[in-house]
């Protein structure tokens, strides 16, 4: 039996194992993947939004030649502060259910109710408290196109050098694609950005919009905005242009969607959060992240539900501090940067 159950090795669910060793509870931290998966399957070259001391957790520095870390950098910083707090986690176990139960003589009292979570592999853990702190990195918003799941398709991006010297469609236009743009230009591909909308997305780093943009104006790469992409084949993607209605195909040996990623909804359902049908963002208590469930909390970006942009390890770090106030009964911390923004 463990005081608090932490479904989620990312950043945040870090975060909450500390805060949960800091304030004396016992804790498990069960993780699908390697700790801090989705950082390990970010672009090898990429370098974080946030400066260094703004991604930084249990207030351990995170101390770097220059001012914003690459993901290396981050991969050995949390790899160092999960030992350093001595963190107790099951790597590559996924959880697909969480139950409530009322121990025996206990029945009606929901105070009193505890946790069960289950793994895929058969596995069954004890809980007085679970928060959920899975991220969003691992369920990519799919177009619902023909051809979206054959093999030279990705919704994910890694480096540029497979992808020289061939023609590659990146569906997207927020930082991820421009980032892939960038680093494929100059790793020799030709590359072709198929955007809704007129223009990059707002939120793209600033440093990089006139590095694309003036890429754009030179012809080093191409741009069809207010265009979707209707059919993937092989060697091709068949494109509509949103403005005219036009019809044409553009060749592809590659094509990355690059188009986001969404937090676990079916899991969220299975432990029994109720989720708005529209936003997908579950119902939580503003202060304490406690959701409908009582003793079951959100941390992190899995609150976000469709607006992963709104939270990020720069503010999701802090929520375990409201969580582990809440559940020990302390004067609830506040925490400046809430979902309520969305």
């Amino acid at each position: 039996m463990y005081d608090v159950i932490i479904i989620g090795g990312g950043p945040c669910g870090l975060a909450a194992g500390i805060e949960a060793s800091k304030a004396g509870l016992s804790h498990l931290i069960l993780e699908k993947g390697s700790l801090t998966e989705s950082i390990r399957r970010y672009p090898k070259m990429m370098r974080f939004f946030s400066t260094a001391e703004n991604i930084e957790i249990g207030g351990i520095p995170f101390p770097i030649s220059g001012v914003k870390a690459n993901r290396n950098e981050a991969l050995q910083y949390y790899r160092k502060v999960a030992g350093y707090f001595n963190l107790n986690f099951k790597l590559f176990t996924e959880v697909n259910h969480v139950t409530r139960y009322a121990p025996t003589g206990n029945e009606g009292d929901q105070s009193e109710e505890l946790f069960t979570v289950f793994t895929t592999d058969g596995q069954a853990y004890q809980a007085r408290k679970v928060i959920l702190a899975t991220g969003y990195f691992d369920k990519p918003r799919w177009l619902q196109i023909p051809g979206e799941d054959l093999p030279h398709v990705t919704h994910y991006y890694d480096e540029p050098f497979q992808y020289s010297y061939t023609n590659v469609v990146i569906v997207g236009a927020s930082n991820s694609a421009v980032e892939a743009a960038l680093e494929l230009y100059r790793a020799d591909a030709h590359v072709t950005i198929i955007h809704r909308a007129d223009d990059f997305r707002k939120t793209v780093k600033y440093w990089l919009v006139p590095d694309v943009k003036n890429r754009v104006k030179e012809g080093k790469i191409h741009t069809r905005f207010s265009t979707c992409v209707t059919r993937i084949e092989p060697g091709k993607v068949g494109i509509t242009d949103l403005q005219t209605g036009e019809e044409s195909e553009l060749p592809a040996d590659f094509v990355l969607i690059l188009t986001g990623y969404i937090p676990d909804a079916g899991l969220l359902r299975e432990c029994g959060v109720e989720l708005n049908p529209e936003t997908q963002v579950p119902v939580y208590d503003k202060e304490t992240f406690e959701t409908n469930v009582p003793g079951l909390y959100v941390c992190g970006t899995v609150m976000a539900g469709i607006y992963t942009e709104k939270v990020f390890i720069e503010n999701g770090r802090d929520h375990a501090k409201a969580i582990m106030d809440h559940i020990t009964g302390k004067p609830v911390r506040k925490v400046a940067e809430l979902i309520e923004r969305i």
